[in-house]
């Protein structure tokens, strides 16, 4: 398969700023007005919407008029109503506006996240993983389901909603070591690619992973190569997306060099502006890193090229085991 656009190349184009620092206190560009993070305090002060009380209805309500029993005034009724017992809090009823957050481990270091909010039906939410930030949607039921890669063995993941509710899960992954990660996020419709050549494979051939590429976790739990994991829904208004590259280095018998690239469709939502990105990176086992990207894109009349961007991120080097 051959590219049918011309690709520029441009390392000196882009502005980076290297930052090395706690997980959670990556931002790479300021959240939306309805992008909330949840802080342990804040989880802890969640309220429960269902509790706000209902207004009566007025007393000169037709009598006839079908209305539940339990907000109708005695005084609209021709007869005294039967005695009702009502339950004190939302929870006798058996539901709750409580949102509940689970992270199970699985193959490939990944956390399956599993979110259940029943009245945040269709909403958007923000996931928050160590600095790693993505906005999805909820489905219509309340709930909302994908797996997610871990960036630390003590993992914290944390959804929060618009109005500033949310939950928080913890997960264990002991895993993570054995595998190099590599994180590129952006905000909104930056035309973003992150790209990896497995020891010199060629562009579009089996060892180039990339969003195009059919390579699943469970090919790295075996050893045999890596896996590109891309969250986040493009289609929400500022949403937060990322893509994720991962190679099982401490599990494999093959050594040689990973070439890593970023790559920016030009295109009319990006070109002849500057967009903002951000890196994460764990490699042999070692802390977290993070780096800023600054990047120019060329002028509009260059809208279907593809900019080349070298040297942001550092090729993975993978030795003998």
């Amino acid at each position: 398969m051959k590219r049918k656009i011309s690709t520029l190349v441009a390392a000196g184009s882009v502005a980076v700023a290297l930052g090395i620092g706690a997980a959670m206190q990556y931002l790479p560009f300021p959240a939306p007005k309805n992008d909330v993070i949840v802080t342990d305090a804040m989880v802890s002060d969640m309220q429960d919407v269902s509790s706000t009380p209902k207004a009566p209805l007025p007393v000169d309500a037709a009598p006839e008029a079908k209305l539940p029993s339990a907000v109708v005034n005695n005084a609209a009724l021709k007869e005294p109503a039967p005695d009702i017992e009502l339950p004190s809090t939302p929870a006798e009823t058996g539901f709750t506006c409580d949102a509940e957050l689970t992270a199970t481990p699985a193959a490939g270091a990944m956390l399956s996240v599993l979110l259940t909010a029943p009245c945040h039906g269709s909403e958007r939410v923000t996931l928050h993983h160590n600095g790693l930030m993505v906005t999805e949607v909820m489905q219509p039921d309340g709930t909302l389901s994908l797996d997610l890669p871990a960036l630390a063995e003590n993992a914290l993941v944390i959804a929060s909603f618009p109005d500033g509710s949310g939950a928080v899960a913890h997960a264990e992954v002991s895993s993570v070591p054995f595998y190099d990660r590599i994180v590129l996020q952006w905000r909104g419709d930056a035309g973003l690619q992150l790209h990896a050549r497995e020891f010199d494979a060629a562009y579009f051939s089996d060892g180039h992973i990339w969003m195009g590429a059919n390579a699943d976790p469970k090919r790295a739990a075996r050893g045999e190569g890596g896996f590109l994991t891309r969250i986040g829904q493009p289609d929400v208004p500022d949403a937060l997306l990322a893509e994720i590259y991962t190679f099982p280095a401490g599990m494999t018998s093959t050594f040689g060099t990973v070439a890593i690239t970023v790559e920016a469709e030009i295109q009319p939502s990006n070109c002849d502006r500057v967009i903002e990105a951000q890196t994460l990176e764990i490699r042999n086992g070692r802390d977290l890193r993070s780096k800023e990207l600054t990047i120019d894109v060329p002028g509009c009349d260059s809208v279907g090229d593809f900019l080349l961007l070298k040297n942001v991120v550092e090729d993975l080097t993978i030795a003998a085991r």
